[in-house]
C-alpha cells in the first residue's frame, strides 16, 4: 500500500506543534534524533531473515506497478540493494524483458548530485563509492521515474535516508522533476522525520503493507 496525496499539515507547523510537546526542535537536535533513529531502523532491517525480506520485497514490487502507472517509454532510476534494502531485481528483470529502460545511480563525489547511468540486468558492473556496484559503461541519463530506497518515512511522504543528502541534491538539481517513489518496509514508518527545508517530499511511498 502506498501513501498517496492527502490533506497534510505543513512540515513547519507540525514541527512547531511537536516542539511544544518536548520533541527535537533545532537542526542539531533533529540531526541527533535522525542519527539514533537511522541506526535503530538499519539494525532492525539487517536482522530480517532473507526469506522474509524476499517476500516483503515481492509485495513492494507488486505495488510499484500501480504507484508508477504508465511506464512504457520512460527511464526508471532504481538502486542496487545494500544493508537489507528491498530487493527489486526480479521486478526490474521482468520489466526489462518487456523493453522498459532502467538506470542506476553513481556517486561522482561527496556533496554532488548522483549521476544515473543506463543499465539493464546482465550489463557489466564495477565497484563504485562504498563498493556499491555501478554500471561500467552505461551513458548518463535523466530518469523520468526515480525509485528511491529509504531507511524511514512518515505520513507526509518525507523520506529518511542515510544522511548523505545524495537524493535530495539530485532531485533539487534535476532539470525536469522526475516522479518520486520512495520504497521501504512498513516497519520503518515513523510519526515524523522532522522535515527540514532541504528534505523533498516523495510523490508516493510504497511499502510491503
Amino acid at each position: 500500500m502506498g501513501i498517496g496525496t492527502a490533506d497534510m499539515a505543513r512540515p513547519e507547523t507540525r514541527l512547531r506543534q511537536e516542539a511544544a510537546a518536548g520533541e527535537p526542535t533545532g537542526w542539531s537536535e533533529v540531526a541527533a534524533w535522525r542519527h539514533t533513529t537511522r541506526a535503530r531502523l538499519l539494525e532492525q532491517r539487517t536482522q530480517m531473515a532473507a526469506k522474509e525480506r524476499d517476500a516483503r520485497s515481492a509485495r513492494i514490487a507488486g505495488a510499484l506497478d500501480r504507484a508508477i502507472g504508465r511506464i512504457a517509454g520512460r527511464v526508471v532510476g532504481v538502486y542496487w540493494p545494500i544493508k537489507g534494502e528491498p530487493n527489486l531485481y526480479p521486478w526490474i528483470r521482468k520489466l526489462a524483458e518487456k523493453g522498459v529502460s532502467f538506470a542506476l545511480p553513481v556517486v561522482i563525489r561527496k556533496g554532488w548530485p548522483l549521476e544515473f547511468r543506463r543499465w539493464a540486468p546482465g550489463d557489466a558492473l564495477e565497484r563504485g563509492f562504498w563498493n556499491i556496484p555501478v554500471p561500467a559503461n552505461g551513458p548518463a541519463v535523466l530518469p523520468d521515474v526515480l525509485v528511491a530506497p529509504l531507511v524511514g518515512f512518515d505520513a507526509e511522504r518525507f523520506r529518511l535516508g542515510y544522511g548523505g543528502g545524495f537524493y535530495d541534491r539530485t532531485i533539487a538539481a534535476a532539470a525536469n522533476q522526475p516522479q518520486l517513489i520512495g520504497v521501504g518496509f512498513e516497519r520503518c514508518r515513523l510519526p515524523t522525520i522532522y522535515p527540514q527545508p532541504h528534505d523533498i517530499r516523495m510523490d508516493a511511498i510504497v511499502t510491503d503493507a
